[in-house]
């Protein structure tokens, strides 16, 4: 076995996700909008068979949803920890418990995320050129993070979900001596600002993220 790619995802439940959409969309809205993010991703990697599948889900309870989304074969599993940080630690010990070379986590808010990207990824960490590689954001997150062992050390005490992630995963990845290296950066769609942006992106079919865009004209055509 080689690269194991792991999805971070959220059942879409109105209310639950996406909320930095309102006003501007419902919260049922948002939910609709996140789901179709969550199409395109899938859409996108399963067009890259270098990559074995998996997605780590929440709510623990949501796995029937996510059971009747993802492609055969992905491997499904709740995400399990009491912050994002831990989170992700235990989806790595997970991927590399069951043999794989190298394994990368990325979220589920850029649907239009490139395919080549990840597996700019994958050809890094299994050329040895690198040990921790990052896609960062231009928020000052990242989209994703891939390692070639676990390394836990790396997503403790962070601050999440603010404009220094990255930077911090940087500075810590470089006091344990791991060797990084930054894929292009790309955008996530967090708030309705971001929205309207990607909006301003073509994103004819088949171009990854094509369903999200029409969605989302749809739902703010609605709402004018």
């Amino acid at each position: 076995m080689t690269t194991l790619l792991i999805i971070f995802a959220k059942e879409p439940v109105p209310g639950q996700v996406k909320t930095r959409f309102s006003p501007n969309l419902s919260p049922e809205g948002a939910a609709e909008l996140y789901c179709c993010f969550l199409e395109d991703i899938l859409e996108e990697v399963v067009r890259w068979p270098q990559l074995r599948l998996a997605l780590a889900y929440t709510p623990p309870e949501s796995l029937p949803f996510f059971q009747g989304l993802v492609p055969s074969g992905t491997d499904l599993f709740p995400q399990e920890g009491a912050d994002l940080g831990e989170r992700m630690a235990r989806a790595f010990d997970r991927g590399f418990g069951a043999g794989y070379e190298a394994v990368l986590l990325r979220g589920s808010d850029s649907p239009d995320l490139p395919g080549n990207l990840l597996l700019e990824a994958k050809n890094v960490l299994q050329a040895g050129k690198a040990e921790v590689v990052l896609g960062s954001c231009p928020d000052g997150g990242y989209y994703l993070v891939g390692l070639k062992a676990p390394q836990p050390e790396l997503f403790r005490g962070q601050a999440w979900s603010t404009a220094t992630v990255l930077s911090q995963t940087l500075a810590r990845a470089q006091s344990l001596s791991l060797k990084a290296h930054l894929l292009s950066t790309w955008p996530d769609i967090d708030t309705y600002t971001d929205l309207l942006g990607f909006l301003a992106r073509p994103h004819p079919a088949p171009l990854p993220g094509w369903r999200s865009h029409v969605k989302a004209r749809e739902l703010l055509t609605l709402t004018v």
